[in-house]
């Protein structure tokens, strides 16, 4: 962890767009509270294989227009280089100054999964056709990427991300700290040194966590999990036991020099501010 103590800690939310108008207003009130903690930036999601393109742009030039610092994903899947660079020219235009370049999920069904094929391509195009014009973050996965051969194949998979361009990294969300400092460690004694910001997933319903997390890899351990099940529909509980949790796992992680924390907010500021209100951010 000796690497990631030399940089500043920075915080961000990450919001998705919106598909109904009132999801529209409801967005607008939660990043309003949000932006009260004065986060370093929003970065607002890219649907599968493109599947929210629109909705994305559109948050995104709203959100810069009312003067939030905004890091839209950029995906691999469905992308074309000429598309991308008309996104990007459109996002430099409006002041967009960071990416978030994912290689995405493909879509079943989907036949042809664009001329990108991993994450470290669309890097290495992006700082290609635009130099140093963006902050490039990637994806990092403490615990695997479920789709990896191997925990070694996920580690060099980053290594070409970050070798290609990338800045800096954010992590799928986890519950076990000890796996992030392993990753960490993993990535420093390759030579690794950029600044690798773990991902916070409030615990709000455990029906949508463990949806969530079994298809992204992410493991509830055991003792959380069984916790959880146990407290059935009593949302209050399950909130108040979340917290507790997650508060406990972000002290920890500042204390042993994580560069910040990246909340997966899921478009409500109430879990995220209760949490950054605990922590004293």
């Amino acid at each position: 962890m000796e690497s990631q103590k030399k940089f500043s800690p920075t915080y961000s939310f990450e919001l998705f767009p919106p598909q109904s108008e009132l999801g529209v207003e409801k967005l607008r009130v939660a990043r309003k509270k949000l932006a009260q903690h004065k986060p370093k930036f929003f970065s607002v999601t890219f649907g599968a294989g493109g599947s929210t393109r629109e909705r994305t742009l559109e948050t995104v030039l709203e959100m810069q227009s009312e003067g939030y610092s905004v890091a839209p994903h950029i995906s691999c899947i469905g992308s074309t280089r000429k598309n991308i660079f008309s996104i990007l020219e459109t996002y430099q235009a409006a002041g967009v100054q960071q990416l978030v370049a994912l290689r995405g999920d493909i879509p079943s069904g989907m036949a042809q999964a664009g001329e990108f094929r991993y994450a470290s391509e669309l890097v290495k195009y992006i700082r290609e056709a635009f130099g140093q014009g963006f902050h490039i973050e990637v994806a990092a996965y403490p615990e695997c990427h479920p789709q990896a051969r191997s925990y070694k194949a996920d580690l060099e998979n980053f290594q070409r991300k970050i070798e290609a361009g990338a800045d800096s990294a954010i992590t799928q969300y986890f519950y076990n700290a000890d796996a992030y400092f392993y990753f960490v460690e993993s990535c420093e004694s390759m030579g690794l040194s950029v600044p690798i910001v773990p991902g916070i997933m409030p615990i709000n319903k455990f029906s949508q966590l463990v949806r969530f997390s079994d298809a992204c890899g992410a493991e509830i351990p055991r003792w959380i999990r069984k916790k959880l099940e146990g407290y059935g529909d009593d949302t209050a509980s399950i909130h108040a036991f979340g917290l507790d949790v997650v508060t406990d796992m972000c002290e920890r992680l500042l204390k042993e020099g994580a560069p910040g924390l990246h909340f997966y907010t899921m478009n409500s500021a109430e879990l995220t501010s209760k949490i950054w209100q605990r922590l004293g951010i």
